[in-house]
């Protein structure tokens, strides 16, 4: 089972959404675009418990914290609504009565008067969901409620609201970044634990038996071989001079905990031993790293228990976490879960991800939110993708703009250059800050492919190639992908260094590669040769360096002036299209003079 259409209005960040999904899916996009919102857009219309809350929602949750109309005495209401297919056989029984059928090629539900359609192999019974949530102006209170969106066959009967048993059969889990180490491990209500407790239906009278157990403690937490025991027995006796006591013994006692069931909730705590010989420790004590890998074996338990159906939101899995741990929970959602949606900004769960499978978001300022689908450029093989741009791409896609430099000899230069020019100059605003990445397109048969790409997700991309034998055509082509198309008037990027760069500097280079060179690879004579041979002889060691740093320690040893002018100039357009934020300083109210503090003089002139 998964979900397929989500339409979202009036929530949060977001005036108006509808995005499609076509399974497991990654969201990305700048900051504060939303992503996080569409996962707890999915847990207010599917999590078992997100209603439960009181209140289940609030005033910010409303965009704008616009839950009145402009006349100030009609709520405003906001509504999510799910479109779920590939329904589980436990589904289409609870929801019998309560289904609809949905288009897989067009993606729609199929109107009144198309029942005919029904068999058409492309449609599928479906369960659409609705949460609306508004601001109760009579209770002055907020209220949500889910129910079924297939219309009900008597016009003014009362929407059918969702019983909790369909949505814990939907299965669907959401981990928030920030409940990883503070919730997760609790017994909490909604938390993973608390869940896997459900899901075995361990809960059945756990609490009580727990509670009977706190109360009839033996010996008694204040019992009379104690210290507390004295003290509580003078307490006592100075309390009855004003309160006569009731029945025998003690009428003062001390627990661990109240003896309802949620303060037990919120007292009984988790314990972890971190090594051996250690004593155990509350889980809160544990790094980062442990308690989402913790999280991580709650999540397979959860998948496990659930074999036949799992959705799940995840945020920010990279969060403390090593690169291969990313990857290991990437590949669970992946293989473990019927649909998962995971946010993050790490290229190692992004590139876990088919193309496909990701969507970029992008929100306006009318706060209309919607998501592009990515897709391969034409004619660049998934093969291809894999072993040579998934990782590339992954991180640009990330950004606010790529700088794509055509081979590898490129992308190192440009990344020496732009390192000593924001070193030099700090009223630069590094490239890096700013969001954009430098990628190679392994060659200039991708440069088209790759432009195209990064056009149609409406990232910025400004390549940086040789001269080649291009038509006026390709060059028009790459000129309308790109935002900056460089083409260098050099025959590779090599002998634009040769030329462009101080000879002085070339032989220094020159010289330290031969004291590492004892096998004389690359023949470098003792003695400086003629400027012609010796530019001859740096483009045959940059090429013969290619992807081991060569154009990198060439540059490396120039001072900014001294930086090839080609190279400078094209990376100045950049940094003019991304400057530095301003920083408004607060203003100073102006101090009134002191009129006793001037100059006779100056009094003298001013009246003059």
């Amino acid at each position: 089972m998964r979900v397929s259409r989500l339409s979202i209005e009036n929530f949060r960040s977001i005036a108006k959404a509808e995005l499609q999904f076509t399974g497991h899916t990654l969201l990305i996009g700048g900051n504060n675009v939303g992503k996080s919102t569409i996962c707890e857009a999915l847990d207010l219309v599917l999590g078992p418990d997100r209603l439960n809350r009181t209140p289940p929602v609030e005033e910010f949750d409303f965009r704008n914290a616009n839950y009145l109309a402009a006349d100030g005495e009609t709520a405003a209401p906001l509504r999510i609504e799910a479109v779920l297919i590939e329904l589980t056989d436990t589904i289409k029984s609870l929801c019998a009565a309560n289904l609809e059928f949905w288009h897989k090629t067009e993606k729609r539900l199929l109107a009144e008067g198309e029942i005919a359609e029904a068999d058409n192999p492309n449609v599928e019974l479906c369960l659409r969901l609705v949460t609306i949530a508004r601001y109760d102006i009579d209770e002055d209170q907020f209220v949500a409620r889910t129910v079924y969106g297939r219309t009900n066959e008597e016009p003014d009967e009362e929407p059918k609201a969702i019983p909790i048993r369909v949505k814990r059969a939907i299965g669907f889990l959401y981990l928030r970044t920030i409940r990883t180490g503070s919730r997760a491990l609790s017994l909490e209500r909604g938390t993973l634990l608390d869940n896997i407790l459900r899901m075995k239906e361990a809960r059945k009278g756990m609490w009580e038996n727990i509670r009977t157990r706190l109360a009839a403690l033996d010996p008694p937490i204040d019992a009379d071989a104690t210290e507390l025991g004295p003290v509580l027995d003078e307490i006592e006796a100075r309390l009855a001079e004003y309160i006569a006591p009731g029945g025998e013994g003690r009428s003062t006692r001390l627990f661990v905990s109240q003896l309802t069931r949620e303060h037990m909730r919120k007292t009984i705590a988790f314990f972890l031993t971190m090594g051996q010989g250690e004593a155990a420790v509350p889980f809160q004590q544990a790094g980062t790293g442990t308690l989402n890998t913790l999280v991580l074996a709650l999540l397979t338990f959860i998948a496990d228990l659930k074999k036949d159906n799992v959705i799940f939101a995840m945020e920010e899995p990279e969060i403390a976490l090593p690169p291969h741990t990313q990857r290991r929970i990437a590949n669970y959602l992946l293989e473990e879960t019927s649909q998962c949606f995971v946010t993050s900004h790490s290229p190692y769960v992004i590139e876990r991800f088919e193309p496909d499978g990701i969507v970029k978001l992008n929100r306006n300022e009318q706060g209309e939110l919607s998501g592009t689908a990515i897709k391969l450029p034409a004619g660049m093989k998934a093969k291809n993708y894999r072993q040579n741009f998934r990782r590339a791409i992954a991180e640009a896609m990330l950004g606010r703009g790529v700088i794509v430099g055509e081979g590898i000899t490129e992308q190192d230069a440009l990344l020496v250059v732009t390192q000593k020019m924001e070193e030099y100059n700090p009223d630069l605003f590094p490239l890096d800050v700013a969001g954009i990445s430098v990628i190679n397109a392994d060659g200039d048969g991708n440069l088209e492919k790759l432009g195209a790409f990064f056009k149609k997700i409406d990232i910025p991309a400004f390549a940086f190639f040789d001269r080649k034998k291009r038509t006026d055509a390709d060059i028009a082509a790459l000129q309308g992908s790109y935002t900056i198309a460089k083409e260098i008037s050099q025959k590779g990027a090599e002998m634009l260094m040769a030329e462009e760069t101080p000879l002085d500097r070339q032989w220094q280079y020159l010289e330290l590669l031969r004291n590492e060179d004892s096998e004389g690879r690359f023949g470098i004579p003792a003695a400086r040769p003629a400027d012609d041979t010796l530019r001859a002889l740096v483009v045959s060691t940059l090429k013969g360096l290619k992807g081991e740093g060569g154009a990198a320690r060439l540059l490396d040893l120039c001072a900014v002036g001294e930086l090839p002018p080609t190279i400078t100039a094209f990376l100045t357009e950049i940094y003019q299209r991304y400057p530095k934020p301003a920083r408004k300083l607060p203003e100073v109210a102006p101090v009134a003079a002191d009129p006793a503090a001037v100059p006779a003089d100056a009094n003298v002139a001013a009246g003059a």
